[in-house]
């Protein structure tokens, strides 16, 4: 995604105030999306909908396993303590803080590092056992502190900061979980919205933290970038003029004056370029983000 346009859109959401100030309505969907994305990719059976049950009406969901209950609520307790700024630093105390609170009364060593040596599913690679985790979890703290120091980009942070949480995996279960919420308290610091990652995302995401193994975090760090433009126009849909209206394509290339086609429009918010959202089995764009694509290939 290219920075001019993230950062336009930014410009824009700021202009309504400090991201932690948006509207409870706009934050309470914010929380719906984010949690019902961490743990579907998870497993987590919740539909969108049942998720939006829970957290708007505080209501239960019949017929559905209780530890997938019990992980929505107990998310949404864990974002809630991110915004409002209780849990607020990315280190390893925040780490045992949000595994505790996701998965209290759920995992029977939950707020707990792994005493067990474990496995990636589906990767080729190892963990570190369980006698060096905390060795390196004191590296990888110290690391993103440096990194906040010499101020580096806010995205390759967040992608190096989040690849090597992930690679020390250092509890028994829910490492991708507090892995993302960790994300989110660096990117709230640095006045970004929530990243959510969604059902779609998964194969794309486990893609780029396997890569990193190999080939570093650049692919992560462009992820990170396209998923933060969803969220972007996500909250402008809420908040923004009528020009940041989620539409689909065909009628959004028509409100823009664009001369790009539905399928060039399509294939540019697959390929990371411009910001898009699927919603109800269909991609949607504002004409303000059409327009900033525009500007973008104009430049170049």
């Amino acid at each position: 995604m290219d920075r001019f346009i993230l950062n336009r859109l930014r410009e824009k959401v700021l202009d309504r105030g400090p991201i932690r100030n948006i509207p409870e309505k706009t934050l309470q969907e914010a929380f719906i999306m984010n949690t019902w994305g961490t743990n579907a990719i998870e497993g987590n059976t919740l539909t969108l909908e049942e998720v939006a049950i829970i957290i708007e009406k505080g209501l239960t969901v019949p017929n559905r396993p209780v530890r997938d209950l019990l992980e929505t609520v107990q998310h949404n307790s864990a974002l809630s303590e991110l915004v409002k700024g209780n849990i607020s630093e990315v280190n390893m105390k925040s780490a045992l803080n949000f595994h505790q609170l996701i998965f209290h009364g759920i995992l029977v060593d939950a707020g707990q590092w792994r005493r067990v040596n474990v496995g990636i599913s589906g990767s080729r690679y190892s963990p570190p056992r369980v006698e060096k985790l905390l060795t390196l979890l004191q590296e990888w703290e110290h690391n993103y502190a440096a990194m906040e120091m010499n101020r580096k980009d806010v995205f390759y942070q967040a992608a190096e900061m989040h690849f090597g949480f992930e690679s020390i995996h250092p509890f028994s279960d829910g490492n991708g979980r507090v892995g993302r919420l960790l994300i989110n308290i660096h990117f709230l610091n640095h006045n970004w919205p929530l990243l959510n990652v969604l059902p779609r995302d998964r194969n794309a995401y486990l893609k780029a933290l396997e890569i990193a193994h190999s080939k570093g975090t650049a692919g992560l760090t462009r992820f990170l970038e396209t998923n933060m433009a969803k969220s972007l126009i996500f909250i402008l849909e809420k908040v923004g003029s009528e020009e940041n209206k989620l539409m689909k394509l065909s009628e959004a290339k028509e409100v823009s004056g664009t001369d790009y086609s539905t399928k060039y429009l399509a294939l540019r918010i697959n390929q990371g370029e411009l910001p898009g959202i699927r919603l109800n089995n269909a991609w949607q764009t504002s004409p303000a983000a059409i327009r900033l694509y525009r500007e973008v290939k104009g430049r170049e």
